[in-house]
């Protein structure tokens, strides 16, 4: 008996440096309350939602899907939002017709290298959100960024051949009135937040 106490007696001071030396912060940032110290922690804002309730599995499967398009145009419209932001201050230096037109060449040549394939590879769907993902991030929707970059001609002409495939580039986005674009604003939400 007597043994098993100086063992556990030397196992605990054995231990007790190692409790001891644990890395502890000089200061913690702390407000003083009604004479209590509190400390102060930042936490990370997040979001959430309502429960959509039970879902059917056709209901999750048509959830899952849209959860994979957005995720896989949303790239596409950021860098929409980005590139349309760029592109419209190198065109407020540009004062010839001339050289805006060739600015604008340049820059759908580039746009078409880099992505033309990924984006002729998306499919209806995807195509459709990424044309709401573009308004939402420009506050335009295509056939007004058309326009404004390619004159009013280009956009009827653009227009016209994605309403023969079922497009249309004048679409906006309400995501306080409609259905779909309030699940895909959830889902951009998410993304945006790290949770999806």
């Amino acid at each position: 008996m007597i043994r098993t106490f100086f063992i556990l007696t030397g196992l605990i001071f054995s231990a007790l440096p190692a409790l001891v030396a644990q890395d502890v912060p000089d200061t913690v940032p702390a407000r003083i309350i009604n004479g209590d110290t509190v400390a102060v922690v930042d936490l990370k804002a997040f979001m959430t939602f309502p429960p959509y309730g039970t879902p059917t599995r056709r209901e999750a499967a048509r959830w899952d899907r849209l959860v994979y398009n957005v995720k896989k145009v949303y790239p596409y419209a950021k860098l929409a939002g980005v590139k349309l932001v760029e592109y419209e201050k190198a065109l407020d230096t540009i004062r010839s017709e001339k050289e805006r037109k060739a600015y604008i060449k340049k820059a759908e040549k580039e746009l078409e290298d880099k992505f033309g394939a990924d984006i002729r590879d998306l499919t209806f769907s995807q195509g459709k959100i990424l044309i709401k993902l573009i308004y939402r991030q420009t506050g335009n929707s295509s056939y007004e960024i058309v326009r404004e970059l390619r004159g009013k001609f280009a956009a009827f002409v653009w227009q016209t051949l994605a309403s023969i495939f079922g497009y249309d580039l004048k679409t906006g986005y309400d995501p306080v009135h409609d259905a779909q674009d309030q699940a895909i604003e959830r889902i951009v939400l998410s993304i945006e937040e790290g949770t999806q």
